[in-house]
C-alpha cells in the first residue's frame, strides 16, 4: 500500500528515524521542518496522507491544520505531539486532524496508523466496517447474531472477547498496537500499566488456534499482534 506522504516535523533526527522506515515500506516522504512550508507543500501538491508535529516553528501545527482544512485540503493527517492528554487530543482532533499520537511512539504503530487513515481514504475500511459478516481463513465473525465459528466448529465468547476478536479481524493482516487495543476495544485513552490485554489475547488465541492446523494469531514481537491466515 505505499503512497506518497508529507512528513513535517522539526526534530531533525526524529524525521529522518520517520522518513527512513517510511521509505523502507515503499512510500515516498516529502519533508517540511516549519509549519509555514508544510502549509505549502500540502496545498501545492496531492498527498496519501500527513505526518505533521504539534509544535513547530514558524506557524505550529495545530495553526498549519485548521489552514489546511480552510483551504480544502482533505488529506488525512496523523498529529504527533508530546502533548498527550485527553484535552490535548480533543483539542487536535477538533482541528482537524484524522488520528493524534502522543510522543514517545513506536514506528510499527505510525506505521499502522499510517495504512489505516490510507485505507479510510480510499473507502475500504468504511465498507469492511459495514460487513455484516466477516471472514479470516476459515474463521467467521457474524456481527449481528453475534456468533463465531472456525469451520464447523462454534465458538462461545464472552462480549469483551467479542469485540476484541472483531477489531483484530477488521484490521486483519495488519500489525495492531496495545495502545490501538486500549482505545477501540477498553475505551482507555492511557495505560493502566496491567497485562490486560495480553490475558485476552492469550484466553482468545487458545479458543480460536487451539486445536487446529494454521494458527491465526500472530505475535509481532515488540509491536503488537497480528490476525492473519498465512
Amino acid at each position: 500500500m505505499a503512497g506518497r506522504i508529507l512528513l513535517v516535523d522539526d526534530d531533525e533526527r526524529l524525521a529522518d528515524y520517520i522518513a527512513q522506515g517510511l521509505a523502507e515500506e515503499g512510500f515516498t516522504v516529502d519533508r517540511a521542518d516549519n509549519g509555514r512550508d508544510g502549509l505549502f507543500l500540502a496545498t501545492d501538491s496531492d498527498f496519501d496522507a500527513v505526518v505533521l508535529d504539534r509544535m513547530l516553528p514558524g506557524m505550529d501545527g495545530l495553526s498549519c491544520l485548521k489552514a489546511m482544512r480552510a483551504a480544502n485540503v482533505t488529506t488525512p493527517v496523523i498529529m504527533l505531539s508530546a502533548l498527550g492528554s485527553t484535552d490535548d487530543r480533543i483539542t487536535g482532533l477538533t482541528a482537524g486532524a484524522d488520528d493524534y499520537l502522543g510522543k514517545p511512539f513506536s514506528f510499527a504503530e505510525l506505521l499502522a496508523r499510517v495504512q489505516a487513515l490510507m485505507r479510510r481514504g480510499t473507502g475500504g475500511a468504511q465498507q469492511q466496517q459495514q460487513q455484516s459478516v466477516l471472514r479470516v481463513g476459515d474463521l467467521e465473525v457474524d456481527r449481528l447474531a453475534r456468533q463465531v465459528r472456525r469451520g464447523q466448529r462454534k465458538i462461545a465468547l464472552q462480549p469483551r472477547e467479542f469485540r476484541l476478536l472483531e477489531y483484530l479481524m477488521l484490521h486483519q493482516g495488519e500489525v495492531v498496537t496495545r495502545t490501538m487495543l486500549l482505545e477501540a476495544v477498553w475505551d482507555y485513552h492511557f495505560d493502566p500499566g496491567t497485562n490486560v490485554i495480553d490475558v485476552h489475547i492469550s484466553r482468545l488465541r487458545r479458543k480460536i488456534d487451539d486445536g487446529e492446523e494454521q494458527p491465526l494469531f500472530h505475535t509481532v514481537r515488540g509491536a503488537g499482534y497480528r490476525l492473519a491466515a498465512d
